[in-house]
């Protein structure tokens, strides 16, 4: 059972990888989900950041 899975598993990654190399439609889709993506991860860890930079300087003044 777990053998097929993991056939499925690939086999779908591979076809999914042909798909998209070989459409310009479905690499252009994949790079803007990609920098979306990575755009989103930008701010949060920009959020993370000044709230720690925020925190430590609490306990400065405290």
């Amino acid at each position: 059972m777990e053998k097929m899975f993991c056939l499925g598993l690939v086999l779908g990654m591979v076809g999914g990888a042909l798909i998209v190399a070989n459409s310009y439609k479905a690499r252009s889709l994949v790079k803007k989900s990609q920098a979306e993506l990575l755009e989103k991860v930008d701010e949060m860890m920009d959020e993370r950041l000044r709230e720690t930079d925020k925190g430590a300087s609490d306990k400065k003044t405290k």
